[in-house]
């Protein structure tokens, strides 16, 4: 049975049985407590908070140079190689992309010089995930790109407990500090620095409640690059839809943990029955059904719309984190599409390829964040700061409107800032 909603065009065959928003009190309580201490008692707080949480006592937070080459030394030879193959396409297109991104000198009025410089961010902190398993991924998306924008220093934090091959790929990716740091106290540390730990301008990568709830409250004087939620992949699928395909996808990122929102928005009401059977029998014998199969029952949705376009509108509203287009003309309708964190074109495009190795970002805007950002690139990296000069031609100019605008706001000070370069113009008979 389908069940009808209040988006025009659209039921759903299987609806989600619990809201992705969720009470946020307590973490928030915990993560001020954790802020608070780090920033006042340092290492001291940094460490009591590593025994308390990661039931890690360690003498010396940061990784050594031998540490590093230990963690090296024991990455298996296929995984290093697949890690170096992932940096070098992850660098590839941080390279084009930044490459698209050039300083601006331009003459708006005559003597009115204006432009743009595009510069590099001294000090990044990346935060990558100690997670359930060793997510190689993780530190290339961070990290890679920050060196290729330029950024000064690159300090990464880890849980103390991650994988040993996490900090062989923070070493591989570039990583000039590798910290044995995870959870708020983590970001509190990069935040406001501690005797070891340096205090950067900018921390991004995605980690757990705690992590982003930290994030959160350091913004301001420290800039984020998002606000990560739970895991998303919706597919878009016609009639020409793959069930098993679609279904292998769904689950795929379903495994990651069990808040993961998963969904189909199809015109194909047969497709969405398969889909939905098909959904269940793989989760017969997947190793994670444990985490894919309740991330599908509580978060899993199939909607049917009555159309292209309804299909378009509900897809747009859903700003899906991984959105994946199965249609007869893939190309045609993600040209229609709009609001999406990282789009993939076709059956060939697996959000998995991306994921790992592909080369674009898979540190991506949730919760409908992709109607109003992207997900993380090498821009995140830079910023693009303006100036202005002008000559006594520009200042004739503009001037005047500038006097005029100062007076009628009663800003005294404005307008005589404006009059008095002209004056000075003036007087000296320019």
């Amino acid at each position: 049975m389908t069940v009808q909603t209040e988006f025009p065009g659209v039921s759903f065959v299987k609806h989600p049985t619990r809201s992705a928003v969720s009470d946020n009190a307590p973490v928030e309580t915990l993560v001020a407590e954790i802020l608070a201490a780090v920033r006042t008692k340092g290492d001291a707080a940094v460490r009591e908070y590593s025994r308390k949480f990661d039931k890690a006592d360690l003498d010396a937070f940061e990784v050594t140079q031998a540490e590093r080459e230990a963690a090296l030394a024991a990455l298996e030879p296929q995984s290093r190689a697949d890690t170096e193959f992932a940096i070098a396409n992850v660098r590839a297109f941080a390279e084009a992309q930044l490459g698209t991104m050039k300083p601006l000198e331009v003459e708006l009025l005559a003597g009115v010089h204006m432009g743009h410089r595009v510069i590099p961010i001294d000090r990044v902190g990346c935060y990558v995930p100690g997670g359930r398993y060793p997510l190689l991924s993780a530190p290339v998306m961070t990290i890679v790109p920050a060196k290729v924008a330029g950024v000064g220093e690159v300090v990464a934090c880890l849980p103390p407990n991650a994988h040993p091959a996490m900090i062989a790929g923070c070493h591989l990716s570039g990583a000039d500090r590798i910290f044995k740091i995870g959870g708020a106290q983590a970001i509190a540390a990069m935040a406001y620095g501690t005797e070891t730990v340096p205090n950067v301008d900018k921390i991004v990568g995605p980690g757990n409640a705690f992590v982003n709830e930290a994030k959160r409250q350091v913004f301001g004087p420290i800039g984020i690059d998002q606000l990560a939620g739970p895991s998303e992949i919706y597919t878009l699928a016609d009639e020409t839809g793959d069930a098993e395909m679609i279904a292998t996808d769904l689950l795929a990122q379903a495994e990651h943990d069990v808040r993961t929102r998963v969904g189909l928005i199809t015109t194909h009401e047969p497709l969405a029955r398969a889909v939905l059977a098909e959904v269940e029998r793989q989760l017969v014998d997947l190793s994670t059904a444990e985490t894919a199969g309740a991330a599908w029952r509580d978060y899993g949705e199939i909607a049917l719309c009555a159309d292209e376009a309804a299909m378009i509108a509900y897809s747009d509203h859903i700003a899906a984190e991984h959105l994946q287009v199965h249609t007869a003309d893939a190309k045609g309708l993600a040209l229609k599409l709009r609001n999406y964190g990282s789009l993939f074109i076709g059956e060939l495009a697996s959000v998995v390829y991306s994921d790992k190795c592909s080369g674009t970002n898979h540190t991506l805007p949730t919760m409908a964040a992709g109607r109003y950002t992207g997900g993380l690139w090498v821009g995140t990296y830079v910023k693009i700061a303006t100036h202005q000069w002008l000559t006594a031609e520009g200042v004739k100019q503009v001037a005047p409107p500038a006097v005029r605008q100062s007076a009628n706001e009663g800003l005294e000070g404005h307008r005589r800032a404006a009059q008095l370069r002209l004056d000075r113009l003036q007087a000296q008979g320019k």
